[in-house]
């Protein structure tokens, strides 16, 4: 009997061995694939702020209008996420007016920007959202993947454009954002990016998405190459 508890204990002792061992092991892995290094603090300081131009070809910035006010909860969520946050109104000589609004964050290696996705900010704000789809918006001889959807409060119909840049890529949000993340995650690499949003008030929906192309085009062309990357990331041609 005595014998028999020897190698039990023997035997409890070994597993407990192997255990704390793949313990130690998960830990030490975990650590090293925890990525370190910020891609931000690689490149040149972006300042949102100055870096979009107030007027542009057609466009000038129209400060009569003042961007709705977000409930409290999702303004705290916002500042915490996101070191620069640019709301604006353009109008063009024909008096038709585009929102723009950029987020731009530090780390985009997890999922905590998905707050300000339209998805979840409009709805936050009392709209329904409708007809959600995947579009591309054309600038010179390449696309830049977007999401496209429809915010509907009451009388007001807002159709929106959206995409987000993890690191240097333009991305739709979901499976490919995720796919960049571990990308970058596996170099050691925490990516920063931004959300880019166009929307403007209209029922004309197919003419609302062909205005916010023609205004995006018209604000990438007049940004230097360093901001035109961080806006939409690497394109064809640049």
């Amino acid at each position: 009997m005595q014998e028999l508890k020897k190698m039990l204990n023997l035997k409890k002792n070994k597993y407990a061995l192997v255990i704390a061992t793949a313990l130690f092991l998960s830990a030490v892995l975990g650590y090293t694939l925890t990525p370190k290094n910020a891609m931000a603090d690689t490149k040149p300081k972006i300042d949102l702020e100055k870096s979009i131009p107030k007027t542009f070809a057609d466009w000038t910035q129209d400060t009569r209008v003042v961007p709705i006010s977000k409930n409290p909860e999702l303004q705290e969520k916002l500042d915490n996420l996101y070191s620069q946050i640019v709301n604006r109104t353009y109008i063009n000589a024909k008096g038709e007016q585009i929102m723009l609004s950029i987020a731009y964050g530090r780390d985009q290696g997890g999922d905590g920007s998905q707050v300000h996705r339209p998805e979840y900010c409009y709805p936050a704000q009392g709209f329904e959202l409708k007809n959600t789809h995947d579009g591309k918006l054309k600038y010179k001889n390449d696309y830049i993947p977007v999401r496209r959807l429809l915010a509907v409060n009451g009388s007001r119909t807002e159709p929106i454009s959206y995409w987000i840049t993890v690191g240097e890529t333009a991305l739709r949000s979901g499976f490919d954002r995720k796919l960049a993340q571990i990308s970058y995650g596996l170099k050691g690499t925490i990516p920063d990016g931004l959300l880019f949003r166009v929307s403007n008030i209209s029922t004309e929906i197919d003419a609302s998405y062909q205005l916010q192309e023609k205004f995006t085009n018209d604000l990438l062309n007049n940004v230097d190459k360093q901001t035109r990357v961080r806006l939409a990331g690497n394109l064809n041609g640049e």
